[in-house]
């Protein structure tokens, strides 16, 4: 079972690694056989090719299947706010002083104009329909690094069904809430090896597993490692939580890590 994150548009990247770990071929294509590969949000924005990465994982997830393997994605921030940016364009949102609406707030976080003319129907239904978490053995998957999740629901199915529901609706205000709760971060950083009220054992009784994977924080400005100096994923909080987002953009990698 493999994990990646946070490939924001870097389509030629992502390839790169994938193939490295041995999930493609030199066409890009899966040659995974049974391996399972789960991607924690955020393939657009900052990079240049955000909708070829979302095309890349909806064939890759096609073809895995086939080969009896599996590509999951969860929804990240950045496709909250790209969907918001499309949904409700500039139109002012009561209550958020960006006076540029949705659109103006998802720029300023490295929107792209060229990815929303080139969103499809299709695009935006997949985006949609992507789950918020997912538990996978024993591995709780989040994009963000935040236990604002459990604001919608004491499970993974009513977590999902209520991240589903604002995506399916027209009110700003949710929508808004929504982008803030998963654009929140760095809630485990000081969690120590267990105890029982911290915020990663919390998350875990919740939602159930026994470590907890993220994206999100990039390793290079939220934890302080060296842009060349990536080359890993790191677990913290006594070994509970992972870190996978290697920051890309900021001059880091794109990780893929092996978890089991």
């Amino acid at each position: 079972m493999f994990v990646a994150s946070d490939v924001h548009g870097h389509r030629a990247e992502f390839r790169e690694v994938l193939r490295d770990a041995g999930l493609v071929d030199g066409q890009g294509r899966w040659s995974g056989g049974c391996a399972r590969l789960w991607l924690l949000g955020d393939y657009v924005d900052y990079g240049p090719d955000g909708v070829g990465v979302i095309e890349d994982v909806r064939r890759l997830a096609a073809e895995a299947a086939a080969a009896d393997g599996e590509v999951g994605a969860l929804l990240g921030n950045h496709e909250v706010q790209l969907l918001a940016a499309h949904r409700f364009g500039s139109a002012p949102v009561p209550g958020w002083g960006e006076p540029e609406g949705f659109r103006g707030g998802w720029a300023r976080y490295g929107g792209r104009e060229e990815e929303l003319r080139r969103l499809t129907p299709e695009h935006t239904a997949w985006i949609a329909g992507l789950p918020a978490v997912a538990l996978v053995d024993d591995h709780l998957l989040i994009h963000s690094d935040t236990v604002r999740y459990l604001e919608f629901g004491s499970s993974v199915a009513d977590v999902n069904a209520a991240v589903s529901e604002t995506l399916n609706c027209s009110d700003t205000a949710a929508w808004l809430e929504l982008c803030e709760r998963m654009s929140d971060r760095r809630a485990f950083r000081g969690a120590g090896s267990a105890p029982a009220e911290d915020p990663v054992s919390v998350m875990l009784r919740t939602l159930g597993g026994d470590v907890l994977v993220h994206g999100h924080s990039t390793l290079t400005v939220s934890f302080g490692v060296a842009p060349e100096d990536v080359r890993s994923a790191l677990r913290y909080a006594g070994d509970r939580v992972v870190a996978i987002d290697g920051g890309v953009y900021e001059g880091g990698r794109i990780l893929v890590t092996r978890l089991v």
